[in-house]
């Protein structure tokens, strides 16, 4: 357990919300639950931003962030966490906004399809096709995901890189993402019963998400060669199971001869962005993840 007394309260008041054996309910349950954690954890926007709802391809909704000042020309891409279950444009609109006003650049947010109604690749498929989008209306893009929306941020870098689009991927940053690593060993039993997370609840998300195992888009770390992929920003939690995916990824992509910064919070647990106005560690840790993206975007 983490001793900072701001990520300890930032964990109580999430358990009013969100119980430790939610994936146990069922699916309407858990989204009921998270939105409500959502919404207590969703400040203001930051003066003069502004935001628009519209539908990419067809089928999937986006909401754009306009700051009121901007820096780059480069475009954010964010992909939100939640397990591939819970989660939308709403979950993370607090997240999105501050990121844009922050790094001074316009940013779309993608409200993929989940599981267990779609399932893989349905996720990666509209992440795809908002990608395609904004290549096509001559983007320069960095990738932005937590959690989930890491695992997709780094699979969407992939199939760009593979597909000869990867010029359009100037950056990407991944936040506690989960890469696809042994649930046997490292940080999946050193942290297998850490807060906010377990082991068993990332067990249960890949289950559900149903991708094949040697799927290297769904589970990036089973990739044979990460040259060519762009650089990239990792920041992980030290109370988190998915801890060593960042660090292991880092490590190749570095190998690889891709420019990586890795960056682990020593007291942050899993989800600990939400924890960015109550935790010093959390605000430290948000602060430089918007550096990095800043320095992505060239802002």
């Amino acid at each position: 357990m983490p001793s900072e007394t701001g990520i300890l309260a930032f964990l109580e008041k999430c358990d009013a919300f969100y119980p430790d054996n939610a994936v146990e309910a069922s699916i309407a349950q858990q989204r009921v639950w998270y939105d409500a954690l959502c919404a207590e954890f969703s400040p203001p926007h930051p003066k003069g931003l502004t935001v628009r709802d519209a539908v990419v391809a067809g089928r999937v909704p986006v909401r754009h962030y306009h700051p009121a000042e901007r820096r780059t020309d480069v475009h954010l891409l964010y992909i939100h966490g939640g397990g591939f279950v819970v989660g939308g444009l709403e979950s993370h609109d607090s997240i999105c906004a501050e990121i844009a006003h922050a790094v001074g650049a316009e940013l779309t947010a993608v409200d993929y399809r989940l599981a267990p109604e779609h399932v893989w690749p349905a996720q990666h498929e509209d992440c795809r096709a908002v990608f395609d989008a904004l290549v096509e209306e001559g983007r320069r893009l960095v990738l932005i995901g937590d959690s989930a929306g890491g695992n997709l941020a780094a699979g969407l870098a992939v199939s760009a890189r593979d597909a000869g689009k990867g010029a359009a991927v100037v950056g990407q940053a991944l936040i506690y993402p989960g890469l696809g690593g042994d649930l046997t060993a490292g940080s999946y039993v050193e942290m297998a019963e850490a807060p906010g997370l377990t082991t068993a609840d990332v067990a249960y998300y890949r289950a559900v998400l149903q991708a094949p195992a040697d799927d290297v888009t769904a589970f990036p770390l089973g990739l044979q060669s990460l040259a060519g992929l762009p650089p990239t920003f990792i920041t992980a939690a030290h109370f988190d199971p998915l801890r060593d995916d960042g660090r292991r990824y880092a490590a190749r992509l570095a190998d690889a001869g891709v420019e990586v910064w890795f960056r682990e919070e020593p007291q942050m647990v899993h989800a600990w962005l939400r924890a960015r106005h109550m935790s010093e560690g959390a605000r430290t840790g948000f602060a430089a993840l918007c550096r990095a993206v800043a320095h992505l975007a060239g802002a």
